[in-house]
C-alpha cells in the first residue's frame, strides 16, 4: 500500500489502494502450473508488477500472447541497456535476437537482479513463444526483428536531432504499439489501427519514461545511457551531464520543459487510438499506462526534482487511474484534468511556453470536443485542503483494527 502519510493526505485512495492489492494477489494466484508459463508471469510480476495487473483483464489466449511479447522485448532491451557489454558482441545479439525466440535453449547472461534471471532462463520464455498460435508468433517475431536492427543502429550513433530522437522511439516502443496493435488484430476483437496512431501510442510512453528516467540513465555504470536528443539539450548547457548539477538548475528546467512539450506532440494521436478500440479489456489495457504517462508528464513539467531524483504518481493515485479507467469519457477526463495541471505551471517567461500552451490547448479542445467531459467522475483533480470527513473516519477505523490485529498476535506470541 502508500505510504501513510500519502493515506492521511489523500484518504481517497485507501479504497482503490485496497483493490489494488488485492488484484496483486489475485494475479499470483493465477499463475499457471506449466514451469514455462509459471516462469513467464512470475517473471512479469518482477518486472513489471502494475503491468501484470493491467494485462490479467485480456482474454487468456491474447494475454498470454502480450505476455511473451513483452518478455521477449524486455529481454531484447536489457541486452541494449547492459553497458558492461562490448559493442562487437552487443550488436550481432540484437540483430539475431528474432532467431534467438525459435531457440528452446539459448540464453545470454547479462543484466542484474531479474532481468538477469529473464536472461539466464530464457528458454522458458521460447517455450512459451512456441506454443503460441502462428500468427501471434509471426507478429512477435516481425517486431522483434525491426527492434533489433534499430537499436543495434544506435548502439553506434547518438541521438544528436529531434528526427533522431523519434527515429530511436520507434524502434524501441514505436514498434511496440505496432505489434500489439497486430496481437489485437489476430485475435480478431479489434480492426487494425494506422500505423502512425500506433506508433503515437509508443512513443508517449517512451519519451515520458526517457524524461523521468535523466538522473538513473546519466548516472549509469560503467558508461552513460544519454537519449535526450543534441538538438534540444544544446540549446541550455554544453553537456547533457550538466543538467543535473545545482548552477544549472534554470536551464535544466528550462530543458525538461522542451522535452516534455515534445511528447505532448503525440497526445492528440493517442487519444484517437483509443477512441477507436471496441473490446474493453483491451482498452482498459491501453488506457491505463497513457493516463500514467500523462499524469507523470505533468508532475515532471517544471519540476527541478527530475535531475534530482525520482518523480513518479504517488501508488494511491496510481491505484485510482487502474479502479476508475473504464470508458473513453473516463480517459478524456484524466487528460483534460492532467494537461490543465501542467497548464498551471507554465512560466510565461519560459522559452517555450508559447508552444507548450498551444499543445496543451489543442489536447483540451479534443477533450472537450468530445462531449463526454461532464459524464466522469473529477478523481484526478481535487483541492487538496479539503478532505471528506467519511473518508477520513474510515480510514482511522481501518488503521484502528489493523492496530488491534497486531496487537493481539503480539500477545499471543
Amino acid at each position: 500500500m502508500g505510504s501513510l502519510g500519502a493515506i492521511v493526505r489523500h484518504p481517497d485512495d485507501v479504497y482503490p489502494l485496497l483493490k489494488l492489492k488485492m488484484a496483486a494477489r489475485h494475479a499470483e494466484k493465477q499463475i499457471p502450473a506449466e514451469p514455462h508459463w509459471a516462469f513467464c508471469y512470475t517473471m512479469l510480476l518482477k518486472v513489471s508488477r502494475s503491468f501484470a495487473l493491467v494485462i490479467q483483464q485480456l482474454d487468456p489466449q491474447l494475454r498470454n500472447a502480450v505476455c511473451i511479447f513483452y518478455l521477449v522485448l524486455r529481454a531484447l532491451d536489457t541486452v541494449e541497456d547492459d553497458t558492461s557489454i562490448a559493442t562487437d558482441v552487443k550488436v550481432p545479439i540484437l540483430i539475431a535476437f528474432h532467431r534467438h525466440i525459435y531457440d528452446r535453449v539459448w540464453h545470454f547472461s547479462c543484466g542484474t537482479k531479474e532481468y538477469k534471471v529473464l536472461m539466464d532462463q530464457f528458454h522458458h520464455v521460447s517455450t512459451a513463444f512456441l506454443e503460441l498460435e502462428k500468427n501471434y508468433q509471426a507478429a512477435i517475431e516481425n517486431i522483434t526483428k525491426r527492434m533489433g536492427a534499430g537499436m543495434a543502429k544506435f548502439i553506434c550513433n547518438e541521438v544528436e536531432t529531434a528526427d533522431d530522437y523519434d527515429e530511436y522511439c520507434h524502434y524501441v516502443a514505436g514498434l511496440v504499439g505496432l505489434g500489439l496493435s497486430k496481437l489485437f488484430h489476430a485475435s480478431g476483437k479489434e480492426d487494425l489501427a494506422p500505423d502512425h496512431l500506433s506508433n503515437s501510442m509508443g512513443l508517449f510512453l517512451q519519451k515520458t519514461n526517457i524524461i523521468r528516467d535523466y538522473l538513473e540513465d546519466i548516472n549509469e555504470i560503467p558508461k552513460s545511457r544519454m537519449f535526450w536528443p543534441r538538438q534540444i539539450w544544446s540549446k541550455y548547457v554544453n553537456k547533457l551531464e550538466d543538467l543535473k548539477y545545482e548552477e544549472n538548475s534554470v536551464k535544466a528546467v528550462q530543458c525538461l520543459n522542451d522535452m516534455v512539450t515534445n511528447a505532448l506532440l503525440h497526445a492528440e494521436d493517442c487519444l484517437k487510438y483509443m477512441s477507436a478500440l471496441r473490446d474493453m479489456s483491451i482498452f482498459r489495457f491501453c488506457a491505463i499506462p497513457q493516463i500514467m504517462a500523462i499524469g507523470t508528464l505533468a508532475l515532471c513539467y517544471n519540476n527541478i526534482e527530475v535531475f534530482r531524483g525520482v518523480v513518479k504518481m504517488r501508488r494511491g493515485l496510481t491505484a485510482k487511474v487502474i479502479d476508475r479507467t473504464k470508458t473513453m469519457a473516463d480517459v478524456y477526463g484524466a487528460f483534460f484534468d492532467f494537461s490543465c495541471m501542467l497548464k498551471s505551471k507554465v512560466d510565461k517567461n519560459d522559452p517555450n511556453a508559447t508552444k507548450t500552451l498551444s499543445r496543451l490547448e489543442a489536447i483540451q479542445k479534443t477533450c472537450r470536443e468530445s462531449g463526454l467531459l461532464t459524464k466522469r467522475k473529477p478523481y484526478i483533480l481535487r483541492n487538496e485542503s479539503t478532505y471528506s470527513s467519511t473518508m477520513v473516519l474510515i480510514l482511522v477505523i481501518i488503521l484502528s483494527i489493523i492496530f488491534a490485529y497486531l496487537s493481539a498476535n503480539r500477545q499471543n506470541n
